[in-house]
């Protein structure tokens, strides 16, 4: 059979776009305003892009930028918008001209992937100063290189530019323009920052703040009604401006705050006080995170898209639900038929044992834990072993560099690694932890917990019955309204033993309550030492709480 046509299915790869085609667009940019409105650079990098279509016999079909939009990231709208038309255009563009490379972008190796971007879809970035072929590999190593630089520059240029910030910031001098309520005045050469009368009126707005404790938008009410209007998110940023009390705070300070030379508009007592009002939130909406009646909010999760539920309370039937404020999921429960199902939960693990049956457990439970230790005692001394072979290994290396038998270069270069590896070493030894000789104790406080989890949670007030709830399930809960069913995907490693202790030993049937928990065998006792004593020790603590044996 000579005809392979019938084989192309199985063919593997795809076929690459290639540069072909007359039809170009023309990117041009700088990088500041002053620099836009004189629009000489402007004019100079758009006829140089004219002229070498013109004599490279490529149509123009579009022109964009023309306007000033920094280099350092791509998230520029018009450099954005002529991505969009060169890929969507259907007089299928083949080049992009620009200047030069750093008039595409100063991003470095976002800028590559663009360009390769392009490259795939058959348009290629075309520098008309620094000309190279970016259709070959030779050419875009080239061109990648350049890319490279231009973000190098920018970076340096930038760390000039912080240095001299800085500098200037340090002798508490403002380098950039004020904010409302100042004008820079120059006068003999000197630069100053005075008040305008606009910051007269801001003066105002801080003594209404402290001395009336009025709110934000009687504030901004007040102002508008002497001819300065001001948003409220303005005015909020304004309350926290330090530059208002002669301070000065700038990320370039790296968290440092100085004191300026420019005028100030308050004391800095009046500005912590207006501070202070704030902070204290008597305006606005009041909120009320704990309610006695929704304590299970923020707790349970829709199963459909993993948020936290909201509480809210019903107008017509006055009655408290859950609800996930996700458009689609429809998870929205009752409040008290909610409660039901959380306390349905608790019952599988709030067991009654009789006095044999707890020794039983008891019993179990230290000998699982003495067998599991004794894995760890083994585990530790190994590492031991290991810390006191690294020691000897940095001894020895010391007395050889004293004794002149190795150099200084191999003595810095083995102590490192071998200090290295003492570190390592040693963080693993710390994930053993003691043994505990108090285990019985412990294992009474679960006993004692785990008789009464579910009356202990519907009699105990909001932050206890949060205690409670993140005990015995520290992950949460997850809902699902459609199949109406409950689950978690972790709960404590002590109730769920004493569960599965329990159901070995007959002494309780697992309960269906429309709820996933799956419980460990006693006989396949895989609990992790750590976690396992982790649970129990927070037990303990929660217990103290609760002086009723």
């Amino acid at each position: 059979m000579s005809d392979i046509t019938l084989f192309k299915t199985f063919a593997k790869g795809s076929h690459k776009a290639k540069t072909k085609g007359s039809n170009c667009v023309i990117y041009t940019r700088v990088s500041t305003k002053e620099q836009a409105d004189n629009n000489l650079s402007l004019d100079t990098q758009k006829k140089a892009c004219e002229m070498f279509a013109k004599k490279s016999g490529l149509q123009i079909m579009g022109s964009f930028g023309g306007t000033f939009e920094s280099a350092k990231t791509d998230e520029r709208k018009q450099f954005n918008n002529m991505l969009t038309f060169v890929k969507k255009s259907k007089e299928k563009i083949s080049h992009i001209v620009v200047y030069s490379v750093d008039r595409f972008s100063r991003s470095g190796a976002n800028a590559i992937y663009i360009a390769e971007q392009l490259k795939k879809v058959g348009v290629v970035v075309y520098s008309v100063t620094q000309p190279t072929d970016a259709s070959t590999a030779s050419g875009s190593l080239q061109q990648n290189i350049q890319f490279i630089f231009s973000e190098y520059e920018n970076q340096q240029r930038r760390e000039k530019c912080m240095a001299g910030v800085k500098e200037m910031l340090l002798r508490g001098e403002w380098c950039t323009a004020p904010p409302i309520g100042y004008d820079i005045v120059k006068s003999n050469g000197k630069r100053s920052i005075v008040v305008n009368n606009t910051g007269k009126l801001l003066r105002k707005a801080f003594y209404w703040k402290v001395k009336e404790k009025v709110t934000s938008e009687e504030i901004i009410r007040r102002l508008a009604a002497q001819g300065l209007k001001i948003s409220n998110q303005r005015m909020s940023a304004f309350f926290r401006n330090p530059f208002y009390c002669g301070l000065l705070v700038h990320t370039a300070l790296e968290g440092q705050v100085m004191e300026g030379n420019h005028e100030k508009l308050i004391s800095k007592e009046i500005f912590l006080e207006a501070n202070d009002v704030l902070s204290e939130n008597k305006q606005g909406y009041r909120t009320n995170p704990e309610n006695e009646d929704i304590p299970l909010k923020r707790f349970y999760k829709c199963d459909e898209c993993g948020k936290f539920l909201r509480a809210y309370k019903a107008y017509k039937n006055q009655k408290y639900y859950y609800k996930c404020n996700t458009k689609g999921c429809n998870c929205n429960m009752r409040a008290d038929t909610l409660h039901d199902k959380f306390t349905g939960m608790l019952s599988q693990f709030s067991l009654e044992f009789d006095e044999g049956m707890q020794y039983l457990i008891k019993q179990q439970m230290i000998a699982d834990y003495n067998k599991m230790n004794d894995q760890k005692v083994d585990n530790v001394k190994n590492v031991e072993r290991q810390l006191s072979e690294v020691g000897k290994k940095l001894e020895r290396l010391e007395e050889r560099y004293v004794l002149e038998e190795i150099t200084k270069d191999m003595f810095d270069k083995f102590q490192a690694k071998f200090i290295e590896e003492r570190k390592e070493i040693e963080k693993e030894l710390t994930k053993f932890g003691k043994r505990v000789s108090n285990l019985g104790e412990y294992i009474d406080t679960a006993f004692r917990a785990s008789s009464k989890l579910a009356t202990e949670w519907d009699s105990a007030d909001y932050n206890d019955r949060q205690t409670l709830q993140y005990l015995v399930f520290p992950e949460g809960i997850y809902y699902n309204r459609k199949k109406d069913e409950c689950r978690t995907p972790k709960y404590n490693l002590t109730f769920g033993y004493f569960a599965g202790l329990a159901m070995v030993s007959g002494e309780k049937e697992k309960g269906n309550c429309n709820n996933i928990l799956q419980f460990p065998s006693c006989v396949e006792a895989d609990i992790e030492l750590s976690n396992f004593l982790a649970d129990l020790q927070e037990l303990e603590l929660f217990m103290k709480r609760f002086q009723n044996p």
